[in-house]
């Protein structure tokens, strides 16, 4: 499928499923513009293939602002808008209003100012989206990381909203992933005890999330939805 004039922004495409996603649409022909925390081998290659790629600080007010100035001058219009951007913290006994904090500045607070400041660029563009990345551990709760997954389900919230405040014209939607794909170091004993946790027992690589991603792009009847792409977690 040919891509649209208007880039597409995808938060936190560095790595794993951001930066898959960034390449399979690059591929498709679609602008891309990628911000990220730091720098990551997988930079490089997207520069290499047309992307534009911009730094930004999404744990403070001031560096989302910043970031979104930064954007407006690099584009004034988008096709769509992927909130890819997480921080995977724990609490420790003493930080944890600072991590409560960094993960709804990171998970909450960016998606929604980046939502209300590129409200125009989104009008520009004929369709427009906005898919948020959430995750779902939401469906259940952490015991281990409550304002990991309290901010998340903020996130989910914040699409039922944004799809209400922005319909007919901006569709907005998320995406719950659960298991994608393992890291390196982890061991078989940990891989396959994980794989027993859903229904289909596959580690599936992140072209489902790109699957996923390219349905809501292209539906045009689809708002205020998050797809659960997990495996079937919630039967086991």
């Amino acid at each position: 499928m040919s891509g649209s004039a208007a880039p597409i922004l995808l938060t936190g495409a560095s790595q794993r499923l951001g930066l898959h996603c960034a390449l399979r649409l690059l591929e498709s022909g679609q602008a891309v513009i990628v911000s990220y925390r730091s720098e990551r081998p997988g930079l490089e290659l997207l520069r290499e293939r047309g992307a534009l790629t911009l730094p930004a600080d999404f744990a403070s007010e001031a560096g989302i602002l910043a970031f979104i100035e930064t954007l407006k001058s690099h584009t004034d219009s988008l096709r769509a808008i992927v909130h890819n951007a997480s921080d995977w913290l724990t609490e420790t006994p003493g930080n944890e209003a600072a991590v409560f904090q960094q993960m709804v500045n990171v998970h909450m607070l960016a998606p929604y100012l980046i939502n209300l400041h590129c409200e125009p660029l989104l009008r520009r563009s004929t369709p427009a989206d906005i898919i948020h990345i959430s995750d779902d551990v939401v469906r259940a709760g952490s015991a281990k990381r409550p304002a990991y997954c309290a901010s998340k389900a903020g996130l989910d919230n914040l699409t039922l909203s944004f799809a209400a405040r922005f319909a007919p014209a901006i569709k907005v939607n998320g995406i719950a992933p659960a298991l994608i794909q393992f890291n390196e170091g982890d061991d078989p004993a940990y891989r396959a005890k994980r794989l027993a946790e859903s229904a289909l027992g596959i580690e599936p690589g992140a072209e489902v999330i790109y699957q996923s991603l390219r349905y809501l792009l292209d539906n045009p009847y689809v708002t205020g939805t998050t797809l659960a792409v997990n495996g079937g977690r919630h039967l086991v």
